[in-house]
């Protein structure tokens, strides 16, 4: 893993990104036989207020590539209901229980233990190599396709060639920059600020999403605290900050009055991280010898945490439709499309619904001045608890869930 000369390397498939969609590509590949590279920047998974949502969806994949019961092994907290919280009223508005998985509910892991989970599982694959530090600069190209790419490590630049390129960078992709893919920005009318604050005994025993006038507090249950991240108009990090410290704290006892006493852990802003959303999608997903899948495809807003479920959705599909023909190395421009034909439904309904949230829903709650009106629909799903099936449905298991192909599963 360390860094090499400028000698270069060759590989089957030269993947760009250790996130999820990169590490659970390059697990299935190598697991299929292909030699596989992943190329990461930085020395280790550990970012703080990554996604760390794990759906219904991916532990029915770690179900069928055997590997479930020693993941939940690891620890992790399960959420079966989702609530929200208007005007002291609480509202369930989610209910995985009666998904058709094994696991049926959501699983809360910080995400580098997701993916340090998954690169061990990875250490009897003999085809499988991961490059830590290892940070991309450039595509090297002859006569119009992508034939591998340019890198800086501890030890100077190298070259990587590969029959194929799969980018999966994430949503500031060095790689879909680099190939010229041209990206449509859908919008997004808010930002996240992301924080801990401690938990202590007689707190809510699940997460919460926390609605009030002028945004909105969710609160994710960690074991010994909450990460809690205050949804906020986009670029008015400024004006917040502009209000002072003490302020801020007050907001979120407003928001949480379970907090209140503990905001002081909050000393600084540097214990506050910004998480400037985004929601976008490539127009083209490929070129010759070149895929992105992930957040380098189709950056997803932080609604329903289903960005990570939609990447590894995107691995298994990659995974599925090229592994056979990277071995005889036969990848052409058609598979890559096929790729991109099967994860285009999903990929387009899931952020069709998340544009209407963020329309009818969070900008309202975001220009409010006076208490929310609760929503028909919520009062509606406590009556009707059959209703809650179908957010928890979306958020759960997606459009299009994928599934490993047999001849794969179970090594």
């Amino acid at each position: 893993m360390d860094g090499q000369s400028s000698e270069g390397l060759e590989t089957c498939c030269c993947i760009v990104g250790g996130g999820p969609a990169g590490i659970m590509l390059g697990f299935l590949l190598a697991r299929s036989g292909v030699q596989v590279t992943v190329l990461e920047k930085h020395a280790d998974f550990l970012r703080d207020f990554r996604g760390d949502t794990i759906h219904p969806s991916t532990l029915e994949l770690m179900h069928e590539l055997g590997i479930l019961e020693e993941f939940l092994k690891r620890p992790h907290n399960e959420v079966r209901e989702i609530t929200a919280q208007i005007g002291g009223e609480t509202f369930p508005i989610g209910d995985f229980t009666h998904l058709p998985t094994r696991c049926k509910f959501l699983a809360f892991m910080p995400q580098w233990d997701f993916l340090n989970f998954i690169v061990e599982q990875t250490r009897s694959l003999p085809r499988f190599q991961l490059r830590m530090e290892t940070e991309v600069t450039g595509l090297i190209e002859d006569a119009g396709r992508v034939k591998g790419v340019r890198a800086r490590t501890r030890a100077g630049e190298i070259e990587v060639r590969a029959d194929l390129v799969v980018g999966a960078d994430g949503r500031h992709s060095v790689v879909r920059r680099s190939a010229g893919l041209a990206v449509d920005d859908l919008g997004a009318p808010m930002d996240v600020l992301w924080m801990r604050v401690s938990r202590r005994p007689g707190d809510p025993q699940q997460s919460l999403g926390n609605v009030d006038a002028g945004g909105i507090l969710i609160m994710i249950e960690r074991g010994d605290y909450w990460q809690c991240g205050l949804v906020i108009r986009k670029g008015g990090i400024d004006e917040i900050k502009g209000k002072g410290l003490a302020a801020f704290q007050e907001r979120l006892v407003r928001f949480a009055p379970v907090l209140a006493g503990r905001v002081s852990e909050l000393a600084s802003w540097d214990q506050i991280k910004l998480l400037t959303v985004t929601v976008d999608r490539l127009r083209k997903w490929h070129r010759p010898g070149l895929l992105c899948i992930g957040d380098s495809a189709h950056a997803m807003s932080p609604i329903g945490g289903v960005g990570i479920n939609l990447a590894i959705q995107d691995a298994v599909a990659a995974s599925n439709i090229l592994a056979a023909r990277l071995l005889v190395g036969t990848v052409d421009e058609a598979c890559l499309i096929a790729v991109e034909r099967r994860r285009t439904m999903p990929t387009r309904l899931t952020q069709r619904v998340q544009l209407f949230i963020q329309k009818r829903v969070i900008t309202r709650v975001l220009d409010a001045s006076k208490p929310v009106k609760i929503p028909a629909i919520f009062r509606l799903m406590r009556r009707m608890p059959v209703l809650r099936r179908i957010p928890a449905r979306i958020v759960g298991m997606g459009f299009r869930p994928e599934h490993v192909k047999s001849e794969w599963a179970r090594g």
